[in-house]
């Protein structure tokens, strides 16, 4: 075999490994947020969790802004139960730069910043979503942790009207 049999389904695989493939349309975020208003806490009623939310009771992810412009994140939560143990995790987030406010960088570990597309945001402030690109995970959240029955399903509907699989979107326990 000379390179190019090897280089070139080589090249293939790491471009599928990429997510080369056909795409989705882009999630459209808000046209504008109010970064200072929407600092302070926000409680997870939906969401397709991640690794480190499965179980996640009372979740809670505030935001607050530093100095340099950054958003400082807490997101707490009870694991497995509303009694479970307590978690903690520290990321920060990133405005991005397009005028919005509403593509931010959330970075766990450095380098690394995944993408939050706020994506809905009601005019009071009280109900958000962050959506991303991949719809790989969502977060529905709202001021007060709880939230009626329809506004969930409407804006559960929303989230699939982006193209998620709103099976996979859970109601998280909520109970304070």
């Amino acid at each position: 075999m000379n390179a190019r049999q090897v280089l070139i389904p080589a090249l293939a695989g790491f471009a599928g490994l990429l997510g080369c493939g056909p795409r989705q349309p882009t999630i459209p975020p808000v046209a504008h947020v109010d970064v200072e208003r929407f600092m302070g806490d926000w409680y997870v009623i939906g969401t397709i969790p991640t690794y480190l939310e499965r179980g996640a009771h009372n979740p809670v992810e505030s935001y607050a802004r530093n100095p340099d412009g950054s958003i400082a994140t807490t997101f707490t939560f009870r694991q497995g139960a509303f009694d479970g143990p307590e978690k903690r995790y520290h990321p920060t987030g990133f405005v991005g730069d397009d005028g919005s406010n509403a593509v931010w960088g959330m970075q766990f570990v450095w380098p690394i910043k995944a993408e939050y597309l706020i994506a809905h945001l009601d005019p009071a402030y009280t109900q958000t979503i962050v959506a991303r690109s991949a719809r790989d995970y969502v977060w529905i959240m709202a001021r007060q942790p709880t939230m009626s029955d329809d506004d969930y399903a409407r804006l559960v509907a929303q989230v699939g009207a982006w193209g998620y699989d709103t099976h996979l979107v859970q109601r998280v326990p909520q109970r304070w």
